[in-house]
């Protein structure tokens, strides 16, 4: 098992009040599973995500990933998992204005200490992957929503993380750039990569194999979608629109 989260709390103290964020989920997920969690606002969801990402920890309960503790390890170590074992994709893509495609996707590889050719290799590798390889001397600003958010994709995959952790990724898209982004989640997913969505869009989570409703901070429901939505692959028929 990947992901075990058993009797999850975590509380925010609001001036004088109490927030219960979460209150006390259990949760598994398997390597390669695709994953959506789904809920209104103020449901849990984000808190969950961020807990599952190792940006915060719990108030209570237990969070297991790759059997081990997360809770008793230190920030450092914590920082190590950020990097190694999770791929980031967000809603505001979070890309460096001034660098290219390319240096974008090889960040995580500085921080990880690798040799600047491997870096380059990677990353190459990684914007291939994602249909950008005539894109990446080109920076943030002359590329479009869809092809940033692929260079986000991109520099989430370049570690080859055992998560993929994605908030919202659609959410500042166009619908047709939005279902071209879900395929490149697709191509990811059938490529052997486990991919958690955080999202509040039915449609968005129409893609995933499993789809997990919260509400008031606990799962509300957890089920198998029998006939997810299917969409073309990034660079079918030619197109590199996104």
């Amino acid at each position: 098992m990947l992901i075990q989260i058993r009797d999850l709390h975590r509380v925010y103290q609001v001036g004088d009040s109490e927030v219960r964020a979460l209150d006390g989920v259990d949760l598994d997920i398997d390597v390669n599973e695709y994953v959506a969690i789904m809920g209104p606002s103020g449901s849990g969801k984000s808190t969950l995500m961020n807990i599952v990402g190792c940006l915060d920890t719990p108030s209570k309960g237990s969070y297991r990933l790759k059997d081990k503790e997360i809770a008793e390890r230190t920030d450092d170590e914590l920082a190590q998992i950020r990097n190694q074992e999770i791929g980031f994709v967000f809603q505001t893509f979070n890309l460096l204005a001034r660098a290219d495609a390319l240096h974008n996707v090889e960040l995580p590889l500085v921080y990880a200490g690798l040799r600047h050719e491997e870096r380059r290799r990677r990353a190459k590798e990684s914007l291939e992957l994602v249909g950008l390889g005539d894109r990446m001397t080109h920076k943030p600003n002359e590329l479009s929503g869809g092809q940033r958010q692929r260079v986000a994709i991109a520099r989430a995959l370049v570690n080859n993380p055992s998560i993929i952790l994605a908030d919202e990724p659609t959410g500042n898209l166009d619908t047709r750039t939005g279902e071209e982004i879900m395929a490149a989640f697709e191509a990811i997913w059938h490529q052997g990569n486990t991919v958690i969505l955080v999202t509040h869009e039915a449609d968005v989570a129409e893609h995933a194999r499993r789809v997990v409703r919260m509400r008031d901070g606990r799962i509300e429901s957890d089920h198998r979608n029998p006939n997810p939505r299917q969409v073309r692959r990034v660079g079918d028929n030619g197109s590199d629109s996104a």
